[in-house]
Parts: C-alpha cells; sequence; structure tokens
C-alpha cells in the first residue's frame, strides 16, 4: 500500500477523535482531539515520563510548598476536578510548563529567579490557565501533526532520523508552542487564579518583567524553554495591566499576600546550573563525576546536557556533536558495533579502525549518509569502551561544512579521559545564598568577590528582580550563587 492510500484511512481515524466541547474558560464551543478522560490519561501517560526523564528535585519540604501553593489556585480555576499535580523538576534552565490533565511543573532553575511567592503564585496560575484553557491539549494536538510528518519523513531519510534524533531528546511533549493570544489569556488567567486565591496578582507582572529582563541583558544560557516558547514578556507586562486593575477594583490587596521573606527562606541552599549526578557543564567541560569522566567540546559551542545525551551546537550553524551511552550492546567487537549502529541509523563506513583514546580502547570512523535537500549528512564517530561501557562520542554536519570542522570533531573526541576518584569527589553543585548588600557594593563588586557569588552582575541583578542598569540598596537581602563546599 502507497502512502498516499493510506492518508484517507489517516484523516478518518483523525476525525473519529475530534469532539464538540465548551471550553471552560470561554464557553464557547469548540473541536478538540480528546475528551477529558483521554485528556488525564495522556496526562498521567506523560507525567510518567516527565519523572522519568528529568526527575524530580530532591528537597520535599520545597515540593510540598509548591504543591500546597498550587493546588489552593486550581481548586479555584475553572477546572476544580482535574488530578491536579505541582512539582519541581532537577533541571537549571528558567521554565515551567503544564501537559494535558492537570499535570504542572516548575524547574528548579526558574525559581531561583522569582522574587517572593506572589511571583511564584504568578508562575503556576499561568500554567493552571494553560490546562484550564485547554490550551496543552491543543498544542499537543498540533504537536502530533507535526510528529505524524517527521515520522513520515524519517522513512525516507535515515539522515532526517538521527537529526531528528537531537531535536526530541529530552521529551519533546516539554516544550509545546502555544500561539500568543493563549499566552496572553494564561497570563489573563493566572493574574485572576492568584488574587481571587489570595495573593498579590501583580507577581504575573513581576515574574514577566524578570523574564523580560534575561531576554535583554541577562545571561541568557541554561534558559531557553521559556524564552523559546513564549512571546515577547515585555509587551506582556503591559497587556496584563487591565487585569490586575480590575481585581484592584474588587479586591483588597493589602490583605493579599506577597511573603517575600518566607518565599526566600525557602530557596536557601537551593541547587544552582547543572546537577554533578547528571553530568555538569563548566565553560567547554562536561565532567560526569558519578560515571567518572570527562571531556572537552569545540571552545564557544554551545552545551546542552539532557537526562539521555550531551548536544553541543557551533553558534549559527547545523554542526552538531553528541554524546550518549550504548545501551545493551549487541556485541563486544567496536568496529561491528560501530557499522550495525551507523547503517541502522541510513550511514555508510567510509573509513575507520580500532586505535586508543588516551588508554581506552576505541574505534573511530569516519561516515557519510544519504543525501537530502540539505546536502549528504558526514560523521565523524568514536565508539569507546571505558570499563565495560561504550560511550558514542561523534560530530554531525552536512558534506560542506565537514572538512571545516574535522579537526575539531577529532580534538573533542580524543579529550575523552577517565576522571579521578580525587578529580570527581572535587566536583559539587553550586547553590543559591544569601548575602546582605554593604554600603558602596555594586552588582558589579559582588560578581567579582569569588567568596560571594560565581554568575555574572547582570545576572544578579536580574535574579534580585532589578534592572541590569540599577545598583542594590544597602541593608537589601540578595539572592547569589556560591560554589560548591
Amino acid at each position: 500500500m502507497r502512502i498516499r492510500d493510506l492518508l484517507p484511512i489517516v484523516l478518518s481515524c483523525v476525525l473519529g477523535l475530534t469532539a464538540c466541547a465548551r471550553n471552560p474558560v470561554t464557553g464557547e464551543r469548540e473541536f478538540v482531539m480528546m475528551t477529558e478522560a483521554q485528556e488525564i490519561a495522556l496526562g498521567r501517560e506523560s507525567d510518567a515520563q516527565v519523572r522519568s526523564q528529568m526527575g524530580l528535585y530532591d528537597d520535599d519540604a520545597l515540593q510540598q510548598y509548591v504543591e500546597e501553593i498550587g493546588l489552593q489556585m486550581a481548586a479555584r480555576s475553572h477546572r476544580p476536578d482535574l488530578p491536579w499535580s505541582f512539582v519541581v523538576v532537577d533541571s537549571p534552565a528558567v521554565n515551567a510548563f503544564a501537559i494535558p490533565g492537570g499535570y504542572v511543573y516548575l524547574t528548579r532553575g526558574i525559581m531561583a529567579f522569582l522574587g517572593d511567592e506572589a511571583d511564584l503564585a504568578g508562575v503556576l496560575g499561568h500554567e493552571i490557565g494553560h490546562v484550564t484553557a485547554r490550551h496543552s491539549v491543543q498544542a499537543y494536538t498540533r504537536a502530533s501533526g507535526a510528529q505524524l510528518g517527521l515520522a513520515v519523513g524519517s522513512i525516507f531519510s535515515p539522515a532526517a532520523r538521527t537529526v531528528g534524533g537531537l531535536a526530541e531528546s529530552g521529551l519533546g511533549v516539554l516544550f509545546l508552542r502555544y500561539g500568543r493570544d493563549a499566552e496572553l489569556q494564561a497570563d489573563r488567567l493566572g493574574a485572576q487564579y492568584a488574587g481571587e486565591t489570595g495573593w498579590d496578582p501583580t507577581g504575573v507582572q513581576d515574574m514577566l518583567s524578570t523574564l523580560s529582563r534575561l531576554s535583554e541583558g541577562g545571561d541568557s544560557r541554561g534558559v531557553p524553554g521559556w524564552l523559546a516558547t513564549h512571546p515577547a514578556a515585555s509587551d506582556r507586562v503591559e497587556r496584563v495591566g487591565p487585569v490586575i486593575e480590575e481585581l484592584d477594583a474588587r479586591l483588597d490587596f493589602n490583605e493579599l499576600r506577597v511573603n517575600r521573606a518566607g518565599y526566600l527562606d525557602r530557596l536557601d541552599g537551593l541547587m544552582y546550573g547543572d546537577n554533578p549526578d547528571q553530568g555538569i557543564v563548566r565553560g567547554r567541560d562536561f565532567l560526569h563525576p558519578l560515571l567518572r569522566f570527562a571531556l572537552q567540546f569545540p571552545d564557544g559551542w554551545e552545551v546542552i546536557n539532557t537526562p539521555t545525551q550531551v548536544v553541543a551546537s557551533q553558534p549559527g550553524e547545523e554542526v552538531y556533536m553528541v554524546l550518549q551511552l550504548v545501551t545493551d550492546p549487541a556485541t563486544c567487537d567496536l568496529e561491528q558495533l560501530a557499522g550495525d549502529n551507523m547503517r541502522e541509523s541510513g550511514f555508510r563506513l567510509d573509513s575507520g579502525g580500532d586505535t586508543r583514546v588516551g588508554d581506552l580502547e576505541a574505534f573511530i570512523g569516519t561516515f557519510t549518509g544519504e543525501s537530502t535537500d540539505a546536502g549528504e549528512p558526514r560523521a565523524r564517530v568514536a565508539y569507546i569502551d571505558y570499563d565495560g561501557t561504550v560511550y558514542i562520542l561523534g560530530g554531525l554536519t552536512d558534506g560542506a561544512a565537514y572538512d571545516r570542522v574535522e579537526s575539531a570533531f577529532n580534538t573533542a573526541i580524543r579529550s575523552f579521559r577517565p576522571l579521578s576518584a580525587a578529580e570527581a569527589e572535587d566536583i559539587r553543585p553550586n547553590r543559591l545564598r544569601f548575602y546582605t548588600v554593604r554600603s558602596g557594593d555594586t552588582w558589579q563588586s559582588i560578581a567579582q568577590n569569588a567568596g560571594q557569588s560565581i554568575i555574572p552582575s547582570n545576572t544578579l541583578a536580574v535574579m534580585n528582580g532589578v534592572a541590569v542598569n540599577e545598583q542594590p540598596r544597602r541593608g537589601d537581602r540578595i539572592k547569589i550563587a556560591v560554589a560548591g563546599d
């Protein structure tokens, strides 16, 4: 049966899944791809994947704190009967997201950039709004259609399958994109849910201002999620204003909670940046103290660490390097393993042979994939045996760029090395601490004092809710990040 012969069948199945229902927020009738029961089932299944792939942040008190606030707000929302869940996931990215069925996640990274409990309520309310208005269902529907297209394309393009694997790492459902109107509606709902549950709704504007500063002048490393999936935060600060004014007219803001001191107390010791248990990026170095290895990616490349693989990319170029484990290798022969694995991905071996990377046995080969509209992909890949565990470390680009970056690929591959026990012991997480501003202190002076903070002055200002061109005030209790001890 040909692909075109399948289309009527696919379309009839899709139409069979649609249902006409009233939007819980607007009351308008709309076509959706799933019933509420299906939405909850999907959310439950996806939640298991999120917890498995990202992991929960190991702080029971913080988890309970976030859950209690989230459940109070969800109970006052348009869909109080969903099986709501609120957790903090162990990711350094500045992000928050929701999946269908009432499952809401904050990263520990965003917790460091919120200034008080009202800001936290604003973020939670925003994500609750995505669920109550069924934005996550609509976005999931769009994403499912896109994945179908990718699957069909991958049948004919093994190279697309390889690059597609990079894009899909880290559970793509976490980064569903919403339209501009959906984001603005979620902001309005977040302010409404916060105010009606007892928190100052201006926290929505405060957290949007912080995100705007991150995008404009702060250190953007590790913060792609929220900024990539939401429209301009500066515009949203203004657009949520009328909702807050309306709430102000019927609520006594003086009676609403902000609770800055209580929120900050809960952040003392919060892990900042990568969790060493999952490997840690320090500049161009990737270090994994539990698996006891290290390597250096090319200077200036962006390095993203996910639970399943480490991906480095040359800014502005379609040039990648990937590190991952081989799970359940079918053979101990590295050359055969490399050939079989790469052939399954649509690549043929051009040249290569057994070698050593430092003191470790390895096979390094050059491979070419099937031609596509984007060109003919080429890869330089090493299969490295380290104490019986096989690591794949390789670079991938199109044929035109390969000669230019082959040397960088080789240098990175040859940098793979074991970590000594002493080196591994010295790798500890950075932590959030507090500092009381003294007379004459500036963000620059605090950032430059190695005993006080390890993050740039711009990021330090944004983290504390201050524009980068303003200075801290004497006596202020500010957040700083310090190296692990």
